[in-house]
């Protein structure tokens, strides 16, 4: 019945569940199971968490349950074929006043939760900048949550913090930057680059940290320097800052979507003129949309004449700096002020982990810095570092574990053998693209991300004509909605030089050869067909 196990002779426990093949997959989670299963001791009277030997059993079967999931995800549509207001019905509207059994919760985790996410975790989930979480970043993260620890100081967590920091230098040393850079973890490359220009701002030499921005007639307007093609959360981060949208310049780009370094010595030099101060650059590698490198060199130039603050936003990209044969295109990011990586991204950590390093540690301390006497550290002597006074938060989970494990396991040889498995997996797709006389690849691929349209013979080359221009971004987009559709593949979008493009990004970690060779067919298959002029 529904709920119940099946022990094996092994001893495995396997939550069945059997409600969907009798027309019971609707039930709300919390109704009365079939079977009643058993309530834990302490559910029933007591004031303490669960029994350890009930944790145990639990654990058990959801470990159980992990493991079948990874071997079977393959299996799933990447993308469930539900549409948005489908899902919350299928939940109580209110909270459980009584305890349930953990046999129940588990039973309705597998009916509603599993079938109903996007699976980031397939092999064919090719959108955004994949996050596939390696085995063993799974199970630090298991073991960051049973120690709980806020590595908010070092009282509170010491192996967290003295572990973060060998964790954040291992990856310095990986990516091949020079010694003086240190740095601290994040959730997420946002979080990363905010505080990077948050301490831009605080070397401006305006001290806002102190003082604050709004009636200063001391401070003038600031100004923040990217690409046109950067990604949104730098804007964001001027907006949180108090800086404000219009204080984040947007430079054109080259016909490969790079910087255009003449475009911004203008911009420069306009503000300076206009009484506007600049404060910071932002260069990328690896562009949201397309992957493009920004010319670091020639920008780290510029900021060390003009005295700014040179952030390198390298949130997707920055892995392939583990590969030394590759750095030529890093050239230039070790002479930054701050770097941002994402190990949840290119190095297979569990969401979230973002790694931000700089040489001015003292900077970003100076933006953040609040010590009230109940986290003052009294009672111990040493080179004490207590990250809550680098970031604006306190609660700070206990990241480097996991990134210590997935480290540990596969090597730095293992993640390079990975990695450039997949940038070739990228260029063979990209010469696909380019051998088809029926798709257009519509930006370089300088890591694994290929940006391309279908455009059939009737409508390629004629896009100034507008309705033909128009008919294209109509195919392409029922090109993309056909390929989620068919459960198979899940792709994502951008839009170059005002073209709708679709993007294959091929940086995850299950996704295997015949994967490539399947979505390049299915590709193929869905454009066919379409119908020109009836989309």
């Amino acid at each position: 019945m529904a709920g119940q196990h099946d022990r094996s002779r092994t001893g495995r426990v396997t939550i069945v569940d059997d409600r969907a093949g009798r027309g019971e997959n609707r039930r709300p989670a919390g109704d009365a199971p079939a079977a009643p299963a058993a309530l834990d001791a302490q559910q029933v009277s007591g004031f303490g968490d669960m029994d350890p030997e009930a944790f145990r059993a639990a654990a058990h079967a959801t470990v159980d349950i992990m493991a079948d999931y990874l071997a079977g995800v393959r299996d799933r549509p990447v993308m469930p074929a539900i549409e948005p207001g489908t899902l919350r019905p299928l939940f109580p509207a209110s909270p459980p006043e009584s305890p349930e059994p953990i046999e129940t919760i588990l039973a309705d985790y597998q009916r509603l939760i599993e079938p109903n996410v996007t699976h980031w975790q397939h092999p064919r989930f090719l959108a955004y900048f994949s996050s596939a979480a390696s085995g063993p970043g799974i199970i630090g993260e298991m073991l960051t949550a049973v120690l709980n620890s806020n590595v908010m100081l070092w009282r509170t967590s010491p192996a967290g913090t003295e572990l973060e920091q060998v964790v954040v230098d291992w990856f310095r040393q990986a990516l091949g930057l020079p010694e003086r850079f240190d740095g601290l973890l994040t959730d997420s490359a946002s979080t990363s680059s905010m505080l990077a220009l948050a301490a831009a701002r605080q070397a401006a030499g305006v001290d806002v940290a102190a003082l604050g921005l709004p009636g200063r007639p001391d401070v003038p307007k600031m100004r923040v320097y990217a690409s046109a093609e950067a990604h949104s959360s730098i804007e964001k981060a001027c907006m949180t800052l108090g800086l404000g949208q219009a204080a984040l310049k947007k430079i054109p780009t080259n016909d490969r979507f790079e910087m255009r370094i003449e475009a911004l010595d203008e911009a420069i030099s306009a503000d300076r003129k206009a009484g506007i101060r600049p404060i910071a650059l932002v260069g990328t590698i690896g562009t949201t949309s397309t992957t493009s490198v920004d010319p670091i060199p020639a920008m780290a130039a510029i900021a060390a004449r003009e005295r700014i603050w040179l952030h390198v936003d390298a949130a997707h990209a920055g892995a392939v700096a583990l590969i030394p044969a590759r750095r030529a295109q890093f050239a230039g990011w070790e002479q930054a002020d701050s770097v941002v990586t994402n190990p949840h991204k290119w190095f297979f950590s569990p969401v979230d982990a973002s790694v931000l390093l700089t040489t001015r540690m003292a900077v970003l301390r100076d933006a953040f810095s609040l010590i009230p006497e109940y986290l003052r550290t009294l009672d111990r002597k040493g080179p004490i570092r207590d990250y809550s006074e680098y970031t604006p938060t306190l609660g700070r989970r206990f990241r480097a574990l996991k990134l210590w494990m997935l480290l540990r396991y596969f090597g730095l040889e293992g993640l390079r053998r990975r990695i450039e498995n997949q940038l070739e997996q990228g260029r063979r797709f990209a010469e696909w693209i380019d051998e088809s006389p029926d798709f257009e690849r519509l930006a370089p691929v300088p890591f694994s991300t290929v940006c391309f349209r279908y455009c059939p013979a009737p409508l390629c080359g004629c896009e100034a004509d507008k309705a033909a221009a128009e008919e294209l971004d109509r195919l392409n987009l029922a090109l993309m909605d056909a390929l989620t559709r068919t459960g198979e593949v899940f792709v994502s979008h951008t839009r170059l030089n005002g073209r709708f493009a679709i993007r294959v990004a091929l940086a995850n970690l299950r996704t295997q050869d015949t994967d490539v060779d399947r979505v390049w067919e299915i590709v193929r298959r869905e454009a066919a067909a379409l119908t020109v002029g009836a989309v």
